[in-house]
């Protein structure tokens, strides 16, 4: 698990390999991600936008960006968490992600982004 604290706001993150499948004539390697978000600050904030950089190790990068996380814009109170499961494919076993969520502060309206620190995509049997 990685984890890392931005402004208050903790993510953390823990990884699974989920196999392997044929599409269209390529093999993909799956992966599943927990991410975990809680406000460790004393302001109530809401996530509104996600930023993520996916990268395999054929140096393919793909960029995701949209609103809220799985549908959502969760908004945290101090001291609550937000979990959520989400997935990526990659071409290559293995590979790694980062990025940052962009929230707004409720006490403020300041708006800031918390960091999702980069982690290992891996599946087991690439791991030496």
């Amino acid at each position: 698990m990685v984890q890392q604290v931005t402004q208050g706001i903790k993510v953390s993150v823990e990884t699974s390999f989920e196999g392997t499948f044929y599409k269209n004539y390529k093999m993909y390697y799956a992966y599943g991600y927990v991410v975990t978000i809680e406000n460790q600050g004393k302001d109530t904030v809401q996530l509104t936008a996600r930023h993520w950089k996916i990268k395999d190790a054929l140096n393919n990068v793909e960029i995701v960006e949209g609103e809220g996380v799985i549908g959502k814009k969760p908004v945290l109170q101090p001291g609550e968490k937000h979990v959520y499961n989400s997935g990526c494919l990659l071409l290559s076993p293995i590979g790694a992600m980062k990025g940052y969520y962009a929230m707004v502060n409720f006490s403020t309206t300041r708006k800031f982004r918390v960091a999702i620190p980069s982690f290992k995509l891996s599946a087991p049997f690439a791991i030496n």
